[in-house]
């Protein structure tokens, strides 16, 4: 059985560039295409499409618009496809948290290639939207993560701040998952990195986000600046990030080497150099995400002696990452989203003194 694809877009040329690189993925099938919101709203009624593919900007009514009274009425996992998304990122982020899968860069006009260039990007996304709608039947996107906690189990002393690390890897969904997280935390943390698969245009603009939201600080991380207690490092878009220590800190590396499973940057690399540079001195961190980024380098951390937390499977938008992690072992505990930024907590208080690097 194929993946039903509904296709919304203003431009007849997108629309039927879509239909073609979606139905040549030989799994999936465009049932329809709308030009706007009120003939998407009626296609969607008519054809119970199994995934939307959405543009943003439209006649009459936007597509955030839209997708916010589609998540209300209707939910339909749905993809954000649009080239405004690359112009104005808090548009991108708006979408996810109104409650889209995912969102794909449309090369705009001076851009080179064109939408057959994000032909596996693209039939990728919708993939792992089916599996969202397959592991929340009738709810996914913002709703599937949950709400957060604010709860704490009181401060850190500097030394725990200074010689732990926290690696968290994420891909489908975890834009939210992530910002679920750090959210939660107190400003008394040990440093935090984080591999989020996202365009390099996005990732600053993930960052500065953040860090208007969370008591620490969160920024987009630079090769060779120092981890700070307190602090979160990004990794661009454009480069894998690593972890070394050196005179008693650590520090950020960056390469833009070759993709490791196709992603650049990889949640394997980070999680590699943190079991080599890191080990027991780690907190690991799998949430939702599409794939099997991450386990191999989580099942290292967890042989170096760091203890790994994955997000259970409810509260997942796309359960691939961290169901790669549990199935080869590299899992100490599972839990939902809501509850991880406690758990953390609890974990770096029980390690006091233990795993000081």
């Amino acid at each position: 059985m194929k993946i039903r694809v509904l296709v919304v877009d203003d431009s007849a040329i997108a629309r039927s560039a879509l239909t073609r690189l979606i139905e040549q993925g030989g799994d999936m099938e465009v049932v329809g295409t709308a030009a706007d919101a009120s003939a998407a709203e009626s296609q969607i009624e008519r054809l119970k499409p199994d995934v939307v593919t959405l543009d943003v900007e439209m006649p009459q009514t936007n597509g955030l618009e839209f997708l916010e009274r589609l998540m209300k009425k209707n939910p339909v996992p749905t993809i954000v496809i649009s080239a405004y998304a690359e112009r104005n990122s808090d548009t991108a982020f708006r979408a996810l948290e109104l409650g889209a899968v995912d969102f794909v860069t449309k090369p705009g006009p001076k851009a080179p290639g064109n939408l057959f260039s994000q032909s596996e990007e693209i039939r990728e996304k919708v993939r792992a939207a089916w599996q969202a709608r397959q592991n929340h039947p009738a709810r996914y996107g913002a709703e599937a993560v949950g709400s957060s906690t604010t709860s704490t189990v009181g401060g850190l002393d500097a030394a725990t701040q200074r010689d732990r690390l926290v690696l968290i890897g994420a891909s489908t969904g975890g834009t939210e998952a992530i910002k679920e997280v750090l959210t939660a935390l107190p400003a008394a943390m040990p440093g935090i990195l984080v591999v989020q698969h996202m365009p390099e245009m996005f990732t600053g603009s993930f960052a500065r986000r953040l860090d208007t939201l969370c008591k620490i600080t969160v920024k987009e991380a630079a090769d060779g600046e120092r981890v700070l207690p307190g602090h979160a490092y990004i990794a661009p878009g454009h480069s894998h990030l690593s972890v070394r220590r050196s005179g008693g800190s650590w520090y950020c590396e960056l390469a833009r080497s070759e993709p490791v499973n196709r992603h650049r940057p990889s949640v394997d690399v980070l999680f590699d150099s943190a079991a080599k540079h890191v080990g027991a001195a780690g907190i690991g961190i799998m949430l939702t995400g599409m794939g099997k980024d991450g386990a191999q380098g989580m099942l290292a951390m967890h042989k170096a002696g760091a203890w790994n937390i994955g997000q259970d499977q409810n509260s997942c938008v796309v359960y691939g990452m961290p169901r790669e992690a549990a199935l080869i072992g590299a899992l100490d505990e599972v839990s939902p989203l809501r509850e991880i930024p406690l758990r953390i907590q609890t974990r770096l208080r029980q390690s006091i003194g233990k795993h000081a690097a």
